[in-house]
């Protein structure tokens, strides 16, 4: 890739890894049904949705999943438990990667993400990685729940571009789902899908970005 000059980093399998059959396994485990068509990695229940751009509560999200699974009796934990199951960790450099490639380009995270999960990375963060967050890796951090957007609407895009002033052709986002990368593209941002068992580190490698 030529005339690189930002990066926009997704979070989740781009640099936190998850696994959304854990997830799927651990809310079947509590007796929900067809979990699969109220969450997925590429559609999911509005429910889920207005989480993630903070609509609504983690309160209101856990009484949610109650009514649309008819489980009135799931208590918090269990839900909490359930819901933060698909989130794994930070690979072994992962960290190091991003302050090499912050050192050569503008850096951005734009995540989907909500008030239990970012808590759950929050503490992980502290606790594996001695860090306060994430925010010594890039020149911002933007979460959807705390900006009250969410890929892949064009406004969450439009609004790291315009308050950074990027270039959309000169910037590249990097992200795991390919309903996220079609909007970036249509704004004129230049894209990469990472999938496994591809990585970070070989995906940048491979545009000669390190």
């Amino acid at each position: 890739m030529q005339n690189i000059e930002n990066i926009i980093f997704d979070y989740g399998n781009v640099i936190f890894m998850i696994d959304f059959a854990r997830a799927h396994k651990a809310f079947t485990d509590l007796g929900i049904k067809d979990v699969a068509k109220i969450f997925a990695h590429t559609e999911q229940n509005a429910l889920f949705d207005d989480f993630d751009m903070g609509k609504i509560t983690a309160a209101q999200f856990r009484d949610g999943i109650r009514d649309i699974t008819g489980k009135s009796h799931l208590t918090d934990e269990q839900i909490n438990d359930a819901w933060n199951s698909l989130l794994i960790g930070v690979p072994p450099g992962r960290h190091e990667l991003l302050l090499q490639v912050k050192s050569r380009y503008n850096t951005f995270l734009l995540s989907n993400n909500n008030e239990i999960h970012y808590r759950y990375i929050m503490d992980y963060l502290k606790k594996e990685h001695a860090l306060e967050d994430n925010k010594g890796f890039f020149i911002k951090d933007y979460y959807s729940h705390l900006l009250g957007m969410r890929k892949p609407n064009a406004d969450i895009f439009d609004y790291v571009l315009q308050t950074h002033q990027l270039i959309p052709e000169r910037t590249l986002f990097i992200d795991d789902s390919p309903q996220h990368l079609v909007t970036a593209e249509r704004l004129g941002i230049q894209t990469a899908l990472l999938t496994a068992p591809d990585t970070l580190e070989e995906l940048l490698k491979r545009k000669n970005l390190i």
